[in-house]
């Protein structure tokens, strides 16, 4: 009896094992052919992914440094030196006919240039009275980025070449400095009662002037006298009301236009030569007095024409103010 009962054992747990195998490779022909197993879809659902991009390797070796260009800089190309100037024929031409786009133009004295002008009018049997003009193309670097603000002047030509007077007003309200301005020729005498006339355009002047004290009380006016408005840097703000009379009644108004020219009257041609080379000094002079003589030359190219005529270039050079040590001081406190 106790054979038969190991033997159905034995027979129990192949049977088991075998039933096992069937189930197993059942399992493995409906999946395809993977392994499933308990443990490995258990890890699977737990490990986490990481997708990461292989890192580049660090090259070690150093890069050799640049190698400085040890050749001269070219230097810019100028005229100088050159047998003819850059697109043209010569540097003057040879016969007495030419055509005078193919040579640079000439730069002349001042005196010659008037006699040229005064020439020219005789030959053209144009007006003998007609305005004399200069135009000047001034430099207004400063230093690094800066430059010199455009700018409105009066001076005081020797010699004058028009009889026309400007209607000057004047703003105080002192009894004293009225009845100075009026003995001197003032046009208009008044306080800030004038402020309202003057927008309702009630009362009209070529120039206004003013006592300091009256300024801060004119801020109404500013946009609409805009370069008129008294400024002390014009010269148009002072206590000394007869010199400002006089300067604004009879002397020479020039601005600057297009940021860097000025083009204004110096005289007529009926004129004599000297006059009118005092004339263009004169203006010069105080255009020069708007920049630091340190800088350089201010005024980079000079013309000079009539009404009727061609521009004729002219020599600066003679006009302009030499650089001192004083000049070199007032430069250095201007860059400071």
């Amino acid at each position: 009896g106790r054979n038969v009962g190991e033997f159905s054992g034995m027979a129990a747990g192949a049977a088991g094992r075998l039933l096992r195998v069937f189930t197993g490779s059942h399992k493995h022909i409906l999946t395809g052919g993977r392994s499933i197993t308990g443990v490995s879809s258990i890890l699977k659902k737990h490990l986490p992914v990481r997708q990461f991009a292989a890192v580049k390797a660090v090259k070690t070796e150093k890069k050799e440094p640049k190698k400085e260009n040890l050749k001269p800089k070219s230097e810019s190309k100028t005229d100088s030196n050159r047998h003819k100037p850059f697109g043209l024929t010569a540097w003057e031409p040879v016969d007495d006919v030419y055509r005078i786009q193919y040579y640079p133009k000439k730069v002349h004295d001042i005196e010659t240039a008037i006699d040229m002008l005064k020439k020219f009018q005789q030959l053209d049997f144009t007006y003998p009275r007609q305005p004399v003009y200069i135009d000047l193309w001034l430099d207004m670097k400063l230093e690094k980025k800066k430059k010199v603000d455009p700018f409105v002047s009066i001076v005081h030509l020797p010699y004058a070449f028009t009889t026309t007077v400007s209607k000057v007003l004047v703003f105080t309200e002192t009894p004293e400095e009225a009845a100075v301005a009026q003995k001197h020729g003032a046009d208009i005498v008044g306080g800030t009662e004038l402020i309202q006339k003057i927008l309702d355009d009630e009362i009209q002047a070529d120039f206004y002037v003013s006592v300091p004290d009256m300024v801060s009380k004119l801020v109404p006016l500013k946009n609409k006298l805009r370069k008129k408005f008294p400024k002390s840097k014009r010269g148009s703000v002072g206590h000394n009301i007869p010199e400002m009379i006089e300067i604004f009644k009879t002397g020479h108004e020039y601005l600057v236009e297009r940021d860097c020219y000025i083009l204004t009257k110096v005289g007529t041609l009926d004129m004599p030569r000297e006059n009118i080379v005092a004339n263009v000094a004169t203006i010069i002079k105080d255009v020069c007095t708007h920049r630091p003589v340190g800088f350089g030359p201010f005024v980079e190219r000079a013309i000079i024409c009539s009404a009727t005529s061609e521009s004729l270039l002219f020599k600066a050079e003679p006009f302009l103010p030499q650089i001192t040590e004083d000049n070199e001081e007032e430069n250095e406190n201007a860059n400071n």
